[in-house]
C-alpha cells in the first residue's frame, strides 16, 4: 500500500538525505515532510489551539490554573489529540494494507510499505514535539517524560532503516488506552474527582490499558522476538530493500553481499540493533505492568476517599454536588 500523502519536497529530501545516510535512515527522505508536518501540527495545538479551545469550553477554569499547571494541561490536549488520531491512522493501515498482512518473519522485521512509513512518520513528528517540550518544561513534566520521549523517539527512528515497521504499528496500538489517560487528568482539573463519570472513565482506562499494553503488547514482543531469532538463526540470508514500480518492498537474495541497483543497499541484523529495540521493548513492557499494578492501586485509593468524603458530607448535611476532592 504507498503512501497516501503528497510526496517530499525535493528541497527537503536533499536537506535531510545526508543524515538519512550518516545513520542509515533510508525511508526518512520518504516521509521527512510528514516528521515536520506532525512536528509543526502538535507545536501548534500545544501554543494556540489547546488555549483558545479550552478557555471558550471552560472559561472559569482553564484561564485560572497555574503556569505549571496550564502548560500540563495544554500537554494533556495534545497527548488526547495525537492518540486518537494516531490509532484510528494505524488500525486504518493494518486493516487495508494488503502487502503488509502478506509478509512473513523477513517482511514483519525489514518489510515497508508507504502507508505504514506515513503513520511512523507522523508518529516520529509527535514523539520529536514531545522531546522539545519536555525538554523545555523539564522541570514541569518531569524526567520520565524526557527519558519516554527520547526511547519513543529513538525506536520509532530506527524504523526509517526499515527495521521492525510491521511491529512498529502494532505497539503504537498502546496508545488506545492513552485518550482515557488525559480524560481521567482532565477530570480531576474539572472538580470532577471521584465522580461517577470519572469511575466509568477509570474502568475504561483500566481495561484498554491492560488488552492493549499488557496482553497485545507482550504477544507482539513474543512475535517479534520470534521473528529475530529467526534472522539470526538464518544462514545465507542478505535482505536487500529495492524499488519496484515506485513500490519498496524487501527481497531476499541468498548468498548475495551486493548492493541493489535502486535500492536501499544490504540491510543486515547487527547486535546493537537487537539489544537497543528489544531491550527498549521489553523495558516497556515491564513499565506497563508497574503502571497498571499502580494505577489499579491509585483508582482504588482515590474513590475509596471520595465515598468516605461523601459519607461526611451527608452527614454534615452539604450538597455532595458541591463536593470537591
Amino acid at each position: 500500500m504507498l503512501d497516501p500523502f503528497y510526496p517530499p519536497p525535493p528541497i527537503l529530501v536533499r536537506a535531510i538525505q545526508p543524515i538519512a545516510d550518516l545513520l542509515s535512515l533510508s525511508t526518512l527522505p520518504l516521509h521527512i515532510h510528514e516528521v515536520v508536518i506532525g512536528w509543526i501540527c502538535y507545536h501548534l495545538i500545544y501554543t494556540t489551539i489547546s488555549p483558545i479551545i479550552s478557555t471558550w469550553l471552560f472559561p472559569a477554569i482553564y484561564p485560572h490554573l497555574s503556569a505549571r499547571t496550564t502548560i500540563s494541561w495544554n500537554v494533556h490536549v495534545t497527548s488526547f489529540i495525537q492518540s486518537s488520531l494516531i490509532t484510528i491512522f494505524a488500525l486504518f493501515v493494518i486493516w487495508s494494507d494488503e502487502e503488509r498482512s502478506e509478509m512473513d518473519w523477513a517482511g514483519r522485521i525489514w518489510g515497508y510499505t508507504g502507508a505504514g512509513g506515513v503513520v511512523q512518520g507522523f508518529a516520529a513528528g509527535y514523539f520529536l514535539w514531545d522531546l522539545v517540550a519536555s525538554t523545555m518544561h523539564l522541570n514541569v513534566l518531569g524526567w520520565g517524560s524526557l527519558a519516554h520521549a527520547v526511547s519513543a523517539l529513538l525506536v520509532t527512528s530506527l524504523g526509517f532503516r526499515p527495521f521492525a515497521n510491521y511491529y512498529g504499528l502494532n505497539f503504537i496500538l498502546y496508545e488506545i488506552s492513552t485518550p482515557f489517560l488525559n480524560i481521567h487528568w482532565f477530570f480531576d482539573k474539572l472538580n470532577l474527582t471521584g465522580s461517577r463519570v470519572q469511575l466509568y472513565n477509570g474502568i475504561a482506562l483500566l481495561t484498554t490499558f491492560f488488552v492493549c499494553r499488557v496482553l497485545w503488547g507482550n504477544y507482539q514482543s513474543i512475535c517479534i522476538y520470534s521473528d529475530v531469532w529467526t534472522a539470526l538463526h538464518t544462514p545465507g540470508f542478505y535482505p536487500q530493500i529495492v524499488k519496484d514500480n515506485s513500490i519498496f518492498a524487501y527481497r531476499n537474495i541468498p548468498g548475495s553481499r551486493s548492493n541493489s541497483e535502486y535500492g536501499f543497499g544490504k540491510m543486515g541484523l547487527p547486535m546493537w540493533l537487537v539489544y537497543a529495540y528489544l531491550g527498549s521493548n521489553t523495558i516497556l513492557n515491564f513499565l506497563n505492568i508497574y503502571w497498571f499494578a499502580k494505577m489499579i492501586q491509585a483508582l482504588r485509593k482515590r474513590f475509596q476517599h471520595s465515598n468516605l468524603s461523601i459519607k461526611k458530607e451527608r452527614n454534615s448535611e452539604v450538597d455532595i454536588g458541591q463536593h470537591v476532592d
